[in-house]
């Protein structure tokens, strides 16, 4: 679509069971907050619409934990979310919730609709059911011991020691959690979404966006491309939280949370525009976009676009640009560990400083592979490039402007050479910053933000009009004239990073509401000249160091000590070995293209991998680790020429380089930046 009318943005339904931390911001919501800012400076037509997602097992059992009920739960974290995006500046045009009355009217139309089209299949299974609670059990009622590690505290899903994923069959002595009985096999009915039968649209619509991001489209391709293709899929559970099942036999059962929660985006759509809600939804005139992280992936490009394409009526997702994963100081990020930075602890600890979380955050997105966020990092971006470069630069030229012209906009004067080059390059920034928005390549357009500032302080070093105002008073008015455009042209820019901050510099310059993308781009000056400014302040202040200990001596306190102690221990060193050994090491780069599992094998992923120097498969042990789809377009560290061997009947051409972390998980060891499949490493 080239130049849509309007645009749907959503972003992923955060879960109301915990408040928000930095990982969900730069997952999804930071970056759909820049692209949507970006889009209204352009003046175009935008909904971004969001909502807590309510329902599932994880929220029942918090309530049960805490003695209260599931509606309490989600009427708690409803609020705690909402109010910590709004202050963190997440401009949502509507935020809901799935407990809505809306929702849950918009939810069961939508089941019944393809109940009574014949979409689904009615299957009955055999699911672990309570007799002394008298009720079926999801997955995460169901612990038992693991039968790959032996940990006698698995969940029916996953088992979090090894981190495989399991059904609850699979467990050894398994018990409820709710009683601690035995649970029995039962017989129960449910209806299923049959990909099966839908793979062929589905794969058609897939393959309509290569344009997608590697990683998406290549997870997507996976799935489609997997040993047993796509299976259906139950999108009814026997629970009594939820959206109930509206058709005769769906008594004590609820629509699976993953059904009705992106339904959730149409359902606000409603909420908030009332009848004027289906061109946002339904005219091919509309551009639909889901910002998301990577674990969304096969809900939003093949589940949510199958529903839709059932129902009939609906535009699909014309982009999906997921990130992969954020993590904290080194380690993964886990709530259950507390090992987190939380955005309403963030915002009492850090008052008024929101755009130096987002600034830091947009600075190491996690947009092609997963990232690493510090506190030292986030210090040296504030104290080296916020206040040293972007503030340093606006509040000399207001500092100026005040002393020589008494906050007027001085002369334009005759250019010279610089003055023209300048600007010149100032606009390069601006088309650099566009088109990298537009490709989704937040990184690199805040880097061409940070370059107009950086433009700015070269040209006042230049020029000097401190000294010139005694030597050449007309020369100096027609330098600082040249400064305080390219100040406007920062307030307008930086306004999807750095809202507040762009606020803040729309007051001092006393620049209108009007000054947008397409007034900023134009040859007249955005600041005429004998324009009155307003009052200067400081726009970034220094965060000392004692700040940043203290936010590593709240990390460090908030992982319990008998956690820590069940890290494992580091392996000591293996025998010495001679530089002629290592030299015969071909270590290169390289990237997976295609992933399946090896049959009848639990632990093997078949990989297709790149290595630049040809397209080899490699046979990998890390399939209790890692889903197929989670690796597809992962650069990865290939010892390359191993003597090719046969694993399972599949002939293996070298090793992929794995490390274990302190959680027993299988990690790869990947190239700090992308750069190209082949390149050795020394």
């Amino acid at each position: 679509m080239q130049d849509p009318k309007r645009y749907t943005i959503t972003a992923a339904l955060p879960y109301a069971n915990g408040p928000i931390h930095i990982g969900h911001l730069a997952g999804c919501y930071l970056p759909a907050d820049i692209y949507v800012r970006y889009l209204r400076l352009k003046g175009k037509d935008v909904q971004f619409l969001c909502g807590s997602d309510e329902h599932g097992v994880a929220i029942t059992i918090k309530a049960k934990k805490e003695g209260i009920t599931p509606q309490e739960v989600v009427d708690r974290y409803h609020v705690m979310m909402r109010d910590a995006l709004n202050d963190f500046g997440i401009s949502f045009d509507h935020y809901s919730r799935t407990s809505s009355e809306i929702h849950k009217e918009t939810a069961s139309e939508f089941f019944k609709t393809l109940y009574d089209k014949g979409v689904f299949d009615t299957k009955k299974t055999e699911q672990y059911y309570d007799p002394e609670a008298d009720q079926f059990l999801a997955d995460r009622y169901i612990m038992g011991t693991c039968p790959v590690c032996g940990h006698e505290d698995a969940y029916g899903d996953q088992c979090e020691s090894c981190g495989s994923s399991l059904n609850p069959t699979d467990l050894k002595n398994p018990r409820s959690t709710l009683s601690g009985a035995q649970p029995i096999l039962k017989e129960t009915t449910n209806w299923f979404l049959p990909l099966d039968k839908l793979a062929p649209k589905i794969r058609t619509f897939i393959e309509s966006h290569s344009d997608w991001k590697p990683n998406v489209f290549g997870q997507c391709k996976s799935w489609l491309d997997a040993g047993d293709g796509l299976q259906p899929r139950s999108m009814t559970r026997d629970l009594d939280w939820g959206v109930p099942v509206p058709v005769e036999g769906g008594e004590g059962k609820v629509l699976y949370v993953w059904f009705d929660a992106p339904i959730g985006y149409i359902s606000a759509t409603k909420e908030h525009l009332g009848a004027d809600w289906e061109k946002w939804w339904k005219d091919e005139d509309t551009r639909l976009i889901h910002f998301i992280g990577k674990d969304n992936i096969v809900f939003h490009c093949i589940i949510f676009p199958a529903i839709l394409m059932e129902h009939g009526g609906y535009i699909l997702p014309d982009q999906v640009p997921a990130n992969e994963f954020l993590n904290l100081e080194g380690k993964k990020i886990s709530t259950s560990r507390n090992w987190a930075v939380w955005l309403h602890e963030y915002l009492n600890d850090f008052e008024g400083k929101q755009d130096v979380l987002r600034y830091a955050l947009a600075a190491s997105m996690p947009e092609t592979k997963d990232n690493d966020f510090t506190w030292a990092d986030f210090q040296t971006r504030n104290n080296s490039e916020l206040v040293a470069v972007f503030g340093n630069f606006v509040n000399r030229v207001m500092v100026l402007n005040k002393k020589y012209y008494d906050g007027q906009i001085s002369s334009q004067g005759e250019w010279k050479e610089i003055d023209t080059q300048t600007l010149a390059e100032v606009r390069e920034h601006l088309g650099k910053l566009e088109t990298s928005i537009e490709n989704y390549k937040f990184r690199e357009a805040l880097q061409a933000l940070m370059n107009v500032a950086r433009a700015g302080n070269k040209y006042l070093a230049d020029e000097e009009p401190w000294k010139t105002q005694k030597t050449d008073p007309v020369r100096t008015a027609t330098v600082m004239n040249v400064a305080s455009q390219i100040t406007a042209i920062l307030a307008v820019a930086s306004e999807p990073f750095l809202p507040f901050t762009s606020a803040a510099m729309r007051e001092m310059l006393n620049l209108s509401d009007s000054a947008n993308w397409s007034a900023m781009l134009q040859s007249a000056p955005m600041l005429p000249e004998g324009h009155q400014l307003g009052e200067s302040k400081l726009l970034f202040e220094k965060v000392e160091d004692n700040q940043v200990e203290a936010q590593l001596e709240k990390l460090a306190q908030s992982v319990p000590a008998e956690v820590e102690a069940t890290a494992p221990a580091i392996e000591p060193a293996k025998e010495e070995a001679t530089y002629d050994d290592f030299v015969k090491m071909d270590l290169r780069v390289a990237t997976i293209l295609e992933a399946e599992k090896v049959k009848k094998a639990d632990k093997l992923l078949k990989l297709t991998v790149d290595t630049g120097l040809d397209v080899r498969t490699v046979v990998s042990g890390i399939a209790l680790h890692y889903a197929p789809e989670e690796v597809v377009g992962k650069q990865v560290c290939l010892l390359a020429n191993l003597a090719p061997r046969k694993i399972r009947g599949v002939e293996s051409r070298g090793m992929i380089l794995m490390a274990e972390d302190e959680d027993g998980k299988l990690v790869f060891v990947q190239p700090g930046e992308a750069i190209s499949n082949g390149m050795v490493i020394a």
